[in-house]
């Protein structure tokens, strides 16, 4: 294999290769842009659904939450008046000497007990000066003193008072009631024991889901009930709970991050007693919101359920249309190899005339000199020195014309040959040069001159050699067609710009008409007479410039003359 052959097939296997590339690559480009597309459509709107359902369900969660606990609230609130308002009753009914009657407060604390079963652990009548002076319950807190302690310095400036929880003297935790009676102008009190107990239990009633549980703390952050193991909540988040509580507020919803390995939580408050006391609710954010959570689990199982479907249908559609474009592709080549088959033939035919004219010439004189050699060889002798020497110059006559038209034949066989879109590196020059003696047979039945004039070091271009001598050649065959007046002149000229060669073919023929201009490329539009010309070769010139990565322009002016432009990379760029 010759070296000019083994590049050739480099040529077309880099050609194929590039080729099937390019189909590869336009059908990743579909299924990746038509992937991201829908799955972008998907997750958009996927996200948007579940942020909307995501702030009204957490809204309405709330606000459930806020009505559950004021309404406790209420409950709990009711619950201490009801308290109050019965030893108010004792204290509006009777007096104080009537309570320092022996077993007076045993009589009243069983009527109560009995009334309120499990409310009232015991009760007792504490002087101004602090000395509880009679008592009835489990415990001996006959003239116990509470001078000193916080809730009687409150509870002798109140009518009717509710304890925070303390320890007091029985070392328990416990909150009292008490109502204020006057005697002698001075503040006795009608104390009673609340049980914590039964209090507790009325708290620790209120609960949701599976973590959820309230509790009561004062203004300071202490808790006023059982603080019982399932209820862990931070100081900071107490001391946040129990500010800004002011009686009539709405209950407050506030959500907490835990730490790591901690659960978040949502904790619930509303004012009661005055706002002396705050009820907490508080509950995991994973069970508060568990229906929630479970709906985006649904929604995320149903987008990757979507997104496995748009994925397959993506592919096998992607592939399916892939197939249909690279089929419609191989129809087109196929219809533009035909078309330029055409238009080669067509040019061919052009130069048919001027061929034959060449080819007449060189015939003739064979015909003549063998015509002498046979009349020498007849009538004469032509083994004499002089016959000898017409004789030998007739047959080298012979000789040169028949390369002449062998030459002839050889260049328009070239031509002729099958378009082959494959390409190769080509010499301009040599092309150029071929193209143009090709032409300047018929360009000398018109009287009409081709010179060219060619920049030296033309580079290489990366081409198909058989579709560059289309271009030139319908290019030239337009530019003698259009040049009707006398000693036309038509001039190919050649040089590098940059990373490209163009081409340029000047003719000083009639010019094309403006309004012309603008269709002179497009397939069977030609301004020649019926039967002169297909309109195919400027189609074809542009349709293999544009294939080559180049552009061909033109520019005319009537009477004057028309320039085609062909500009062609030097190395074809890559689609």
């Amino acid at each position: 294999m010759t070296e000019t052959t083994r590049r050739t097939a480099t040529g077309r296997e880099q050609g194929d290769a590039k080729r099937e590339d390019r189909k590869i690559n336009l059908g990743q480009r579909m299924m990746f842009m038509s992937i991201f597309v829908s799955l972008g459509a998907l997750f958009i709107g996927t996200w948007v659904l579940y942020y909307f359902y995501h702030t009204s369900y957490t809204e309405k969660t709330a606000d459930y939450l806020k009505a559950f606990v004021e309404r406790h609230a209420r409950d709990i609130d009711t619950y201490l008046t009801a308290r109050v308002r019965n030893i108010k009753m004792e204290t509006a009914i009777y007096s104080v000497d009537q309570f320092r009657e022996s077993g007076a407060l045993r009589t009243k604390l069983d009527k109560l007990q009995s009334v309120y079963p499990g409310v009232f652990d015991d009760l007792g009548l504490i002087d101004p000066g602090g000395t509880q002076v009679a008592y009835a319950g489990p415990y001996k807190l006959v003239e116990a003193n509470y001078a000193t302690a916080d809730w009687f310095r409150q509870a002798v400036e109140r009518e009717n008072f509710v304890s925070d929880v303390f320890l007091g003297i029985r070392r328990i935790p416990h909150f009292i009631v008490t109502s204020r009676i006057s005697a002698d102008g001075k503040p006795w009190l009608l104390r009673a024991t609340v049980n914590f107990t039964a209090f507790n239990q009325l708290v620790k009633a209120i609960h949701v889901g599976e973590t959820g549980a309230a509790f009561i703390i004062n203004r300071k952050g202490e808790f006023q009930t059982e603080r019982r193991s399932d209820i862990a909540v931070e100081p900071a988040v107490l001391s946040l709970l129990a500010k800004d509580r002011q009686p009539g507020f709405n209950a407050r919803y506030v959500e907490h991050e835990g730490g790591d390995g901690e659960d978040d939580y949502v904790f619930v408050s509303a004012p009661l007693k005055g706002g002396d006391w705050i009820l907490v609710f508080q509950q995991s954010k994973n069970d508060a919101l568990v229906n929630l959570y479970n709906a985006r689990f649904i929604a995320i199982a149903i987008s990757l359920l979507g997104t496995l479907g748009i994925v397959f249908t993506v592919v096998v559609l992607s592939n399916r249309m892939q197939r249909t474009i690279v089929q419609a592709e191989e129809t087109q080549e196929v219809m533009e190899k035909q078309m330029v088959e055409t238009g080669k033939l067509a040019a061919i035919g052009e130069l048919a005339a001027g061929i034959a004219h060449e080819i007449n010439n060189p015939v003739a004189i064979m015909v003549e000199s063998a015509g002498w050699c046979q009349d020498l060889m007849k009538f004469r002798d032509f083994t004499e020195e002089k016959n000898v020497k017409e004789i030998e110059e007739s047959l080298t006559e012979i000789v040169l014309q028949g390369r002449r038209c062998k030459d002839i034949t050889h260049k328009l066989l070239s031509f002729a040959r099958r378009t082959d879109p494959r390409t190769s590196p080509v010499d301009l020059y040599d092309l150029l040069t071929e193209i143009i003696s090709l032409s300047v047979q018929k360009a000398r039945l018109g009287n009409i001159r081709i010179d060219k004039e060619f920049d030296e070091g033309l580079p290489k271009v990366t081409a198909s050699p058989t579709e560059l001598q289309q271009v030139v050649l319908n290019l030239l065959n337009n530019a003698i067609d259009a040049t009707h007046v006398d000693h036309g002149h038509i001039v190919v000229r050649a040089h590098a710009e940059a990373d490209s060669v163009v081409i340029d073919v000047q003719d000083n023929g009639d010019g094309i008409p403006p309004a012309n201009l603008a269709r002179i490329f497009e397939p069977f539009y030609t301004t020649k007479p019926v039967g002169k010309g297909t309109g195919l070769g400027l189609a074809i010139c542009f349709g293999v410039v544009n294939k080559m990565g180049g552009e061909i322009t033109v520019e005319s002016e009537l009477n004057v003359g028309t320039t085609f432009h062909v500009r062609i990379p030097v190395t074809p760029k890559e689609d």
